[in-house]
Parts: C-alpha cells; structure tokens; sequence
C-alpha cells in the first residue's frame, strides 16, 4: 500500500529538489525513496521506473520555465520581451539546475506529457517572435538560434566557463542585444 500523502506529484517534487541540491545524477530510485523515508519497491506505485521518473521531471521543468517565462513577457513585446524571457530563463536555470539540466532532451513520441509542457514553452518563444514579424519555419529557426544561445550561455555560466575578469551580467545583457539585432533584421523584407 502506498505511502500517505505520497504521489506521483510528490515524488516528481523530491525529485527536483535532490536534483537541483545535487545534480540530476544523484537521482536515483534508491536515493529518492531514502529522501522520502520508503523503500524504494514503494516508489513503484508512482512512478513506472527511473525514464519515467526523468520524462516527469522534465515536463515539470518546462512547465515551470513556461510559466515563467510567460509571466515575464506578459505586455510587452519586441526586445523588452526577449529581454525580460531572456533573463527569466538565465533565473530558472540558476535557480533550477538539475531540473533544467534535465529538460533538454526533446520528449519523443512516448511521451505526450513532456510533449505538451515542451510545446507550452516552445509557444512563449514564438509569441515573441511574431512581435518580430516572424512566423513558421522562420520563426522555427529564430526559436532554435535563442535557445541555443541562451542555453549555451547559462551551461557555461553553470560550469564556471567565464573565469576572465569581465562582468558576466554585461556579457549577457549584449548576447540578448545581439539575439535582438539579428531577430529584427531577419525580419526586414528582402
């Protein structure tokens, strides 16, 4: 019989807290139900095995990000959009490292929910975009060349990449002004 009080909500939220005190990898079945105080048989009964518990953590992680980065942009557009979203994103990934980090592989086929939390973030992005004048494929790419800029960004930042005594913050606030300027000009008409 499983656990009062214990879910698959609550599991999926020890999870993210082990994962961001220690590092996705420390995330095993063993060490969770440890933190949880049962055997790890009882986890079972939440969660089918250690991927599923990862795909949960992920979709949970994207939601979050989603939310956040909505909340952030809310009434705004263009480049105090991408701005507010950019530094909101750069907070998540501090403030959530494991469960960012364990977010970034796409959510394949078998796995509708992480699907849908990743298409919530993914419509935040083009949101903005289209206050740009990008739209499709277009925006599609733009989409892709913000995340990889971003997520290139926060991963070294996260892996103490930037040792040359320059402000980090600065560093930041003109990659988003690069991202702006390049966004802005692909959208001028040929």
């Amino acid at each position: 019989m499983p656990r009062s009080g214990l879910d698959a909500e609550s599991v999926v939220t020890a999870a993210a807290a082990l994962a961001d005190a220690e590092g996705v990898e420390a995330v095993t079945l063993t060490r969770l139900a440890n933190e949880l105080g049962v055997r790890a048989p009882s986890l079972y009964a939440h969660v089918s095995s250690l991927s599923d518990l990862n795909r949960r953590l992920a979709a949970r992680g994207a939601r979050e990000l989603a939310v956040a980065l909505r909340a952030a942009a809310t009434g705004l557009a263009g480049r105090d959009a991408l701005a507010v979203v950019a530094n909101a994103y750069r907070a998540y990934a501090h403030q959530h490292p494991g469960t960012y980090r364990a977010m970034q592989r796409a959510p394949g086929p078998d796995n509708p929910q992480g699907a849908a939390a990743a298409a919530e973030l993914v419509d935040v992005i083009l949101a903005i975009l289209r206050g740009y004048g990008l739209e499709r494929e277009e925006a599609i790419h733009a989409a892709r060349i913000i995340r990889a800029a971003l997520h290139g960004f926060v991963s070294l930042e996260a892996e103490q990449g930037f040792r040359i005594p320059v402000e980090v913050d600065v560093n930041f606030a003109r990659l988003v002004a690069l991202l702006d300027r390049g966004l802005a000009m692909t959208a001028r008409p040929s």
